[in-house]
């Protein structure tokens, strides 16, 4: 039989500075940076392993006690550099935690991969194309719930397909060969999955990407799509 994790304790000064997990009822969690309280697809959770190191939960499925961090640089800078994920972390129970070296790194591969792995999916459920003819057709025809474009691109080709694409999310946080690979082909500039749940899915991790990301605009027109 699993043994539930001891209850927090709850003090005055903890309120204040706003670092106790928040895994209560409702849509909304409190950031632990921010102390503002914000959609869970906003947000990061962490929990503590058996271990003791803490580990992001992307899914916000795994069991135990959880803290939530908005998903976005500046944040993981405030906490780290106030040491409020270690302050936040020990209150899950059972003692001090180990805080990644790196958290912003970590959870941004894991986001980052997480992506890619999405359009993979739709790529083997035939809801996926890659290139500019066939994502033309494909706004043409109103087949399309999010349109995905190379960072490293030429932004001439963004905007034709911004001509097209009539008010439609366009993600750009992945350059030629991260969409090629996903995608399975070579230096992919150009691509996007029909509307569906892989597609919303896909919206709302990017969001959450979107926080980490440090450059903007085109870095060039690689020679394949």
């Amino acid at each position: 039989m699993t043994t539930a994790p001891p209850p927090c304790t709850v003090e005055a000064s903890d309120a204040a500075d706003g670092v106790l997990p928040d895994d209560g009822p409702g849509p909304l969690r409190r950031c632990i940076a921010s102390g503002e309280s914000l959609p869970r697809e906003a947000l990061i959770r962490f929990v503590r392993a058996p271990d003791g190191t803490l580990v992001p939960d992307l899914k916000a499925c795994l069991p135990g006690r959880g803290l939530w961090l908005q998903s976005d640089r500046a944040s993981f800078d405030r906490a780290i550099r106030k040491r409020l994920l270690a302050r936040a972390g020990a209150r899950l129970g059972n003692g001090p935690v180990v805080v990644p070296e790196d958290p912003a790194a970590l959870v941004e591969g894991l986001l980052r991969r997480h992506c890619l792995d999405l359009m993979g999916l739709a790529k083997r459920a035939g809801q996926a194309v890659a290139g500019f003819d066939k994502v033309a057709e494909a706004l043409r025809r109103g087949g399309v719930g999010v349109l995905l474009a190379a960072h490293d691109g030429a932004a001439d080709g963004r905007g034709k397909l911004r001509a097209l694409a009539r008010g439609l999310p366009l993600i750009e946080l992945f350059d030629a060969a991260e969409l090629g690979l996903a995608l399975g082909r070579e230096n992919v500039i150009h691509a996007a999955l029909a509307p569906g749940r892989l597609a919303e899915h896909l919206q709302r991790e990017a969001r959450r990407l979107a926080g980490f990301t440090v450059f903007k605009g085109s870095r060039g027109d690689p020679q394949t799509d």
